[in-house]
């Protein structure tokens, strides 16, 4: 049983819920909830090729320069949408590149800076029950998936569509550098797929995007309303909202964790490498100088995002066509790191895969050695890395968050180093410049 730890509760007017159980309303009946899938198989275990599901549970989108995401998906009770199977196939491809097994949010931890309530938003309250309905408007150009939530039946809940993101590359070839005279340019588009959950008052928007170059960029959005009954921040803990000082909105946290199992090539058993590096004064008139370190992650870690610092995930099952392993950078956004848990005062977290390790805090699964993420840092070897990354925002209110509440975003990207020899959006009149200097020689 899940229970908030708070003393200050969640409550949402009862319309909001229609339709659930009120167990479901406590967060009492999600722990042994089923998974909806295409098929009974485990989110954590290593897959067929994608698309490895039926239609209903497939998503397949060529974007421009050719570029094919493909992936599969399912919902869980508590969690949400889940990603299944996403691979990358660049138009150089013979095949379909794997780069996840899986991916979804592994908690969403809401302290109150007073103290008085902390909720934990995935596995406490009603979150995947809470899945809502998406309007034609909300999905322009793409198609909006039914997905089956137990206890709720058919929710038109998931949508993927397409949405340009601005250029994807811009090169006035000049010819006066030895070039060609040529301007390449290409606008791009990416591949959105996302859903909307409730939680209390809150609106968490689930938000994977995929893009023609490779990158892969998560994002959680949270809008909705504040809490009335949070209006009590008169203790220098909040922020005046109405007029005069008649209501202070209670200042939080949102601290947004996803769990992320790579199978770049097909293959879990992946390699994990930390990058650092060193800047040097210059001596007298001289330039400064600059020495980037590798130091492999053979042990689980708690890391923490510092300046020029950056972690990759390394395939050891497949390379690109120059014989460089293929991997994936981890690229943080924007984020406020909230030190009052042990839990949420690393930024990302590498564990060795264990079945029953699945939400980063409030973790369900009796016999788990701990019920949050830093209690799996145990010293135990990496040979199938679980990555878990943590990007926390302190949400202090204004008056502009009523009414509704704009939406607020925290995120992060991981991006393609030596996935394919050279850009997967290189035009033809440039394919024979890998490596190679512009005048050829």
């Amino acid at each position: 049983m899940h229970v908030n730890r708070a003393r200050r509760a969640r409550i949402r007017p009862a319309a909001a819920f229609s339709g659930l159980a009120v167990t479901a309303l406590l967060g009492t009946a999600l722990a042994t909830a089923p998974s909806v899938s295409a098929s009974p198989v485990d989110p954590d275990r290593a897959q067929v090729a994608a698309p490895g599901c039926s239609a209903a549970y497939r998503i397949e989108q060529t974007l421009d320069g050719g570029t094919t995401w493909r992936m599969c998906w399912h919902y869980n009770t508590l969690s949400g949408l889940v990603l299944d199977d996403v691979s990358y196939q660049p138009k150089s491809e013979p095949k379909p590149i794997r780069v996840l097994t899986s991916a979804r949010l592994a908690q969403v931890h809401v302290p109150y800076d007073d103290g008085e309530a902390e909720y934990d938003d995935i596995t406490g309250t009603d979150f995947g029950q809470a899945l809502q309905n998406l309007r034609p408007a909300e999905c322009p150009g793409g198609t909006i998936k039914t997905v089956k939530v137990p206890d709720r039946g058919d929710v038109k809940g998931l949508c993927a569509t397409t949405r340009a993101r601005g250029h994807a590359y811009r090169l006035n070839d000049d010819e006066s550098t030895g070039g060609s005279g040529k301007l390449f340019s290409a606008q791009g588009k990416d591949l959105l797929v996302y859903t909307v959950n409730k939680a209390s008052w809150y609106e968490y928007i689930t938000e994977w995007r995929f893009s023609s170059d490779g990158t892969i960029t998560s994002n959680v959005g949270a809008t909705g309303s504040l809490s009335p009954y949070d209006y009590d921040g008169t203790d220098g803990r909040g922020w005046p909202i109405g007029k005069g000082a008649s209501a202070y909105a209670e200042s939080h946290s949102h601290n947004v964790f996803w769990r992320l199992d790579f199978g770049l090539d097909g293959s879990n058993k992946s390699k994990v490498e930390q990058y650092d590096s060193t800047v040097t004064a210059p001596r007298g008139n001289g330039v400064p100088t600059t020495k980037t370190t590798r130091t492999p992650v053979t042990k689980e870690l708690a890391g923490d995002v510092k300046n020029l610092r950056w972690w990759r995930v390394v395939s050891t099952a497949g390379k690109n066509k120059d014989g460089h392993p293929r991997s994936y950078e981890f690229v943080p956004g924007r984020s406020t790191t909230f030190p009052g848990r042990s839990f949420t005062k690393h930024d990302v977290y590498f564990t060795e895969y264990k079945k029953c390790e699945q939400y980063a805090s409030d973790n369900p699964a009796a016999n788990c050695g701990g019920t949050s993420v830093d209690k799996w840092v145990g010293g135990q070897t990496l040979t199938h890395p679980i990555t878990w990354v943590n990007v926390g925002f302190h949400h202090i209110a204004r008056d502009e968050d009523q009414q509704p509440m704009p939406v607020h975003w925290q995120g992060f990207s991981v991006a393609p180093r030596d996935v394919t020899a050279m850009s997967p959006l290189t035009p033809a009149d440039l394919a024979d410049q890998n490596g190679v200097p512009r005048n050829g020689s």
